[in-house]
């Protein structure tokens, strides 16, 4: 059995922000059939993308089926969606997110006890490098994305990857699009995962490797997340969830306490770990 991110029975969910009191929405999608339809219609896997190259300076609309089982990409006409937040301009009128804010420490320990090392993080401006092709397209329709930030974690055992990425919007409208046509479509619109860098001592996932992908959207930010076992195995899909849900709820309130004003160095600072 493969699994996917479709299907799972986690529907989105709405949460209320305590600062701002707003609407933040995550979505959870994943399943295994849904993957296995994926790949057999000709769409993309989740696992083996890492076409770009690597920067090292640290410092969505309904999406129709075509025959392929790919998503045409919307059109991002004016107008916002219905549930677009309001957000005050004070905040947009911050920075956006730098990558050690988003990802401020190598070592993470998540409420379960549960412990990751961050063994990669990269950053750039151009985010069609590390995200699919029609994720690139999808976003350049819009008024396109500031910053790119992905980080690479392993558990404690080294048994799992897990990629989690940042993109970040000068536009809420835009992160709103963008959210939304991901949870819509998330094999087609996903962020790519990262491999392990060389030194870093872990192998690289077999191509087309089953995997979890999740997604959430803060006041101007959609993180991803993409969780894949090192092995390429099949099993342990409940497992695997929970590692790539906790790390996407772990960055998820980093970048979210920034972009509403508060500790610009995130929540998940070392004196957590």
């Amino acid at each position: 059995m493969t699994f996917g991110d479709q299907g799972l029975g986690f529907p989105p969910e709405q949460r209320r922000i305590r600062r701002r009191r707003r609407t933040r929405r995550s979505a959870t999608v994943g399943s295994c059939a849904a993957l296995v339809a994926a790949v057999a219609a000709g769409t993309a896997l989740i696992a083996d993308e890492d076409d770009g190259d690597r920067p090292t300076s640290a410092p969505p609309a309904t999406a129709s089926m075509t025959a392929s089982g790919l998503a045409a990409v919307p059109s991002l006409g004016a107008g916002l969606p219905y549930d677009t937040p309001s957000v005050p301009r004070s905040l947009l009128d911050r920075p956006v997110v730098r990558p050690e804010q988003a990802f401020p420490s190598t070592s993470v320990r998540l409420e379960d006890g549960s412990r990751y090392a961050r063994v990669d993080l990269v950053t750039t401006v151009d985010c069609a490098q590390r995200t699919s092709p029609e994720l690139a397209r999808l976003i350049q329709q819009g008024g396109g994305c500031s910053r790119l930030t992905a980080a690479l974690f392993t558990d404690a055992e080294r048994r799992s990857q897990v990629t989690v990425t940042v993109l970040s919007f000068e536009r809420v409208e835009d992160a709103s699009r963008v959210f939304t046509t991901t949870s819509k479509d998330p094999v087609t619109y996903r962020a790519v995962s990262l491999d392990p860098p060389p030194g870093a001592g872990l192998p690289t996932v077999p191509p087309g490797s089953a995997g979890v992908l999740r997604r959430a959207m803060t006041v101007r930010s959609v993180v991803f997340a993409n969780g894949r076992w090192v092995d390429g195995t099949k099993t342990g899909e409940a497992e695997l969830v929970a590692r790539t849900e906790g790390l996407l709820q772990r960055a998820d309130d980093t970048v979210a306490a920034y972009e509403e004003g508060g500790n610009d160095e995130g929540r998940n600072g070392e004196g957590r770990n």
